[in-house]
């Protein structure tokens, strides 16, 4: 296998070759665990698992590492916290009890690991104090700060100037700081009564809960936690070592997030590179629009799947997946009702062209090709199309090769058609509207117009109208009869 990635780092698609092949290894960052995740934190998480499931192809699945964390530890839980007067442990395990159980409904594998924040604290120290002694980080005012201005080409992942950085950039004003983009390593944590407030201590809620706090590193006396930054960069450096292959994320993660672990990793370990590769995924709209609070569009995975809150039902996550794929990962994504119905009514067509079949030892080299080129799942999925008309002519191979391939892409897995139907109501189709489509689909059959006859088809099977073709046994000639997928 030949596969070539995105690197945002050299701005070109390049020939993958690990460091070495015999443990090829990715990261990625995970969720924040302090809500649900929405089907933005999605993307990436599908992505991904796309990728993880190639390199699996390629090299094998003991030789690949990925590690994908969970950050447990960050102001937004502690608020989150605070909110709802429960400890912080609750809200971050019932959080990634959820996310887990989500993801397992998108098809997504577990990750080689999963690392938390929290298990991972003197890493995070031994970072600080390494940083601060090769003259990276300094101490003010009961933090360590990242001196921006020691690192020569810092910027170069997201491909701007410092001047360029501070102008665009929202940054904290600080007196302590040295220079306006220098960031937090570690930080002070404040006493309870103190988490969300400006109260002094013993004036707040006495259920209010206090922000987790570890003994500081480099001398400072305050107990106090690392920041967002840097727990990636010792997660990463723990399970992968301080250069590894791939780092993933969403675009908006290019800066400040993944600027900064490339600063605190190669400042403390003297290297070149943090990754080779860094792949990103794009932005993610919902019906045309940004996804909002405000908008009334903010839709949760867990939405999706459990609840009538998009489209007017839940939605089968196999569903959700293919509709996520048929966008390019670095392209953006209109995630709208329709994309789901096109995709439920493919999947459910696939699943009755496979009942029975086998799966082959090696998925359609079609589809490979396609996936070794960036993850290009849209042609992909244009291929496993045209695979399965040729499956349900009957041609055998096709149908093993195409099942091994969508059960590599995490499409499919032995679902039955009407699985994907689930929630579903009634389709809203007349009758009268049925037989015209019959019609007008055997008139551009007769005309041998056989894609208007799959677009047909396809249109109906959208709405949840199966058309199935058989022949009359006293004339022979083609007959059309429909049934409701519900």
């Amino acid at each position: 296998m030949s596969i070539s990635l995105y690197n945002t780092l050299t701005r070109r698609k390049e020939l993958f070759t690990p460091l070495d092949p015999d443990n090829v290894r990715m990261y990625v960052c995970g969720p924040t665990v302090y809500d649900h995740a929405h089907i933005g934190n999605a993307r990436p998480v599908i992505v991904f698992d796309v990728l993880f499931r190639l390199l699996r192809q390629a090299y094998g699945p003991e030789h690949v590492n990925y590690a994908r964390n969970i950050t447990d530890v960050d102001d937004k839980i502690n608020a989150r916290a605070a909110e709802e007067r429960v400890s912080i442990r609750e809200l971050t395990e019932r959080t990634a009890a959820q996310f887990h159980k989500d993801i397992a409904a998108l098809g997504v594998l577990p990750p080689t690991v999963e690392p938390r924040a929290t298990d991972h604290i003197p890493e995070m120290r031994a970072l600080c104090e390494t940083l601060v002694a090769k003259g990276h980080a300094y101490v003010a005012d009961g933090h360590v700060l990242f001196d921006v201005a020691s690192m020569a080409d810092y910027g170069r992942l997201s491909n701007r100037s410092l001047e360029e950085m501070e102008a665009g950039a929202r940054v904290e004003v600080a007196p302590y700081k040295k220079g306006p983009m220098d960031f937090v390593l570690w930080k002070p944590s404040k006493p309870v009564g103190q988490a969300d407030t400006n109260q002094p201590v013993g004036q707040a809620d006495t259920n209010q809960q206090a922000e987790p706090a570890w003994p500081s590193p480099c001398g400072i006396t305050a107990p106090g936690r690392p920041g967002w930054h840097l727990e990636c960069s010792a997660m990463s450096e723990k399970h992968l070592g301080p250069v590894f292959d791939i780092h993933g994320g969403g675009i908006d993660l290019v800066f400040p997030h993944h600027e900064n672990e490339i600063a605190q990793s190669r400042c403390a370990h003297g290297t070149q590179v943090m990754a080779n590769v860094w792949m990103h995924n794009g932005f993610l709209q919902v019906e045309g629009e940004k996804m909002s609070k405000s908008l009334g569009n903010f839709i949760t995975i867990n939405d999706l799947l459990e609840t009538d809150k998009f489209g007017g039902q839940p939605w089968h996550g196999r569903v959700v997946r293919l509709a996520m794929l048929g966008t390019h990962y670095r392209q953006p994504i209109d995630w709208t009702v329709d994309r789901l119905v096109q995709a439920r009514a493919t999947l459910a067509e696939i699943a009755e062209t496979l009942v029975g079949v086998t799966p082959a030892a090696a998925p359609h080299g079609d589809v490979l090709a396609a996936l070794e080129d960036d993850l290009n799942t849209p042609s992909a999925i244009s291929i496993i199309h045209g695979l399965a008309k040729s499956a349900r002519r009957g041609n055998a191979a096709t149908a093993a090769e195409l099942k091994s391939a969508l059960q590599l892409m995490g499409i499919y897995d032995n679902e039955k058609p009407d699985d994907f139907f689930v929630g579903a109501g009634a389709p809203q189709v007349e009758e009268d509207e049925i037989a015209e489509a019959i019609q007008a689909r055997l008139d551009a059959r007769r005309a041998r117009d056989f894609k208007e006859a799959d677009r047909i088809r396809d249109d109906m099977a959208s709405r949840g109208i199966q058309l199935k073709d058989g022949k009359d046994p006293k004339t022979g000639e083609i007959v059309t009869t429909w049934e409701v997928r519900r």
